[in-house]
């Protein structure tokens, strides 16, 4: 067969670098957009951060050339990311944070009261480095020993590990180092004094009818231990007080579990006007540098000729500015894609902006804002994902505005929320000795004009992070 050419005509969807750009920048959140600039800054030479903050705006050109940078006698504009409202003589003032010792940290300086060889405390300090934030040892013994012998060379059976293991249990906050929630309230039990009925009630359910007491067959128990309800009720009090996580009793430790949030936007509305502002305070503002604009002229002839041995350096200098200017760009898009979507929401959604009662919450999708804003719905999902607005009711994660709509038996349509608030209020006033079935829930639900099947108000229930009804169930 012959060689033969042949042209073909194809369609192709292809993304170009500078819409991946895009794309990745819009998905951050603004603490994680504030550590990109800075690393741009430091892989982009030409890219400064702009110490001046001045006003005026930039445009980015549809084509880039070399031309565009040596031919203007103006400075290049910078890109300025937010609205400078700070006096020149407005200092930073450092913030001095102190870090307080860690639970393992804790645990460790005890051990050193002990009066405990070198292999001994080998041992206790492994052993309190297993230990999880909650304060419970999730490795088994035999396995801890297998490590001390393939890892540090030591040979420690199984018992002398359990038995400095019992050590470690002695240390504060009681608890610690326990295998599970079982062991946990015992260790906490035995520190204390067991001088009245209840308590003792309390340490023989926990210590022989702990499965029983898990699934809260209360009758059951009681008829076991041959106990009325008041004493009964006693000594599940007590079992109450005790911590399932004694990790947390640390409370000065120097490892935080509490997130912080830092908002992508502001909403005030002080005087009764809401007004949308991005919160772009700790955000750098970037411009390129005039250092570079410069090199490039002097490297290039007023005839617009380049030297042989300066075209090599004219080519990098200019792609870097080149990704300068697309990164900029991409900032500007950001911020402009955010508030046009955030102001889209803060529209649809407007009664619930003024007092926060989740139950003028209308239902919402992705696509109702998408079709608002003549945006693709993917792009609405990557603006909302991860991102808060700080408001006068407090910070609101965008995501939860967002839930399906429901009609009523009248035909009138409402949001899960409100399902969600008609749940949670009927399990807070229900009968506790009788707790409300899934398919309680789902009659007064269909009474109320709602309605809903059974799977959904577990759905409903679940997503509230409320138990099922025999485990809500008390004395």
């Amino acid at each position: 067969m012959a060689n033969r050419l042949q042209q073909t005509i194809s369609l192709q969807t292809k993304i170009s670098p500078q819409q991946i750009q895009m794309i990745k920048l819009l998905e951050l959140p603004t603490m994680l957009l504030e550590e990109r600039i800075k690393h741009e800054i430091e892989e982009n030479i030409v890219l400064e951060e702009d110490a001046d903050a001045k006003s005026e705006g930039e445009d980015s050109p549809e084509k880039i050339s070399v031309e565009e940078y040596i031919g203007k006698e103006d400075d290049t504009p910078s890109y300025k990311a937010r609205v400078n409202n700070f006096s020149k003589d407005d200092k930073q003032r450092p913030v001095y944070i102190s870090e307080g010792y860690s639970l393992s940290e804790y645990l460790v300086e005890q051990l050193r009261f002990r009066s405990l060889g070198e292999v001994e405390m080998i041992v206790a300090v492994y052993i309190v480095g297993s230990i999880d934030d909650d304060g419970y040892l999730r490795r088994d013994i035999n396995s801890l020993s297998d490590d001390f012998a393939f890892t540090r060379g030591l040979d420690v059976a199984p018992e002398e590990v359990e038995r400095i293991l019992g050590i470690v249990q002695e240390l504060e906050p009681a608890g610690i180092g326990a295998r599970s929630l079982q062991e946990c309230l015992l260790l906490q039990m035995e520190r204390q004094q067991l001088d009245t009925h209840h308590k003792q009630i309390a340490y023989t359910i926990i210590n022989s009818h702990f499965e029983a007491f898990a699934k809260k067959h209360y009758e059951r128990l009681m008829q076991r231990l041959d106990i009325g309800e008041e004493l009964f009720r006693e000594a599940i009090e007590y079992i109450r007080s005790l911590s399932p996580k004694p990790g947390n009793l640390h409370n000065d430790g120097g490892i935080d579990t509490t997130p912080y949030i830092t908002p992508d936007f502001l909403l005030d509305n002080s005087d009764g006007k809401m007004r949308l502002m991005m919160n772009t305070s700790g955000i750098p503002e970037v411009r390129i540098s005039r250092r570079y604009r410069d090199m490039m002229r002097d490297m290039v002839a007023p005839d617009g000729t380049i030297k042989a041995e300066d075209k090599e350096a004219v080519q990098f200098v200019k792609s870097k500015i080149d990704s300068a200017k697309w990164f900029i760009s991409a900032i500007k898009q950001r911020h402009d894609t955010l508030m046009r979507t955030m102001q889209t929401i803060l529209d649809f959604q407007r009664e619930y902006f003024q007092d926060g009662d989740k139950s003028k919450l209308r239902p919402m999708i992705l696509k109702d804002i998408a079709d608002r804003t003549d945006l693709d719905v993917s792009t609405i999902s990557r603006v909302v994902n991860s991102k808060y607005i700080q408001t006068h009711f407090g910070i609101i994660l965008l995501k939860s505005l967002f839930s399906e709509g429901m009609q009523t038996t009248s035909g009138e349509e409402v949001s899960s929320h409100e399902i969600k608030t008609i749940l949670a209020e009927c399990i807070d006033n229900e009968d506790k000795r009788h707790p409300l079935t899934d398919e309680n829930l789902m009659d007064i639900l269909n009474d109320k004009g709602y309605r809903i099947a059974r799977r959904t108000v577990a759905k409903y229930r679940e997503m509230l992070d409320i138990p099922v009804a025999r485990m809500r169930k008390q004395i």
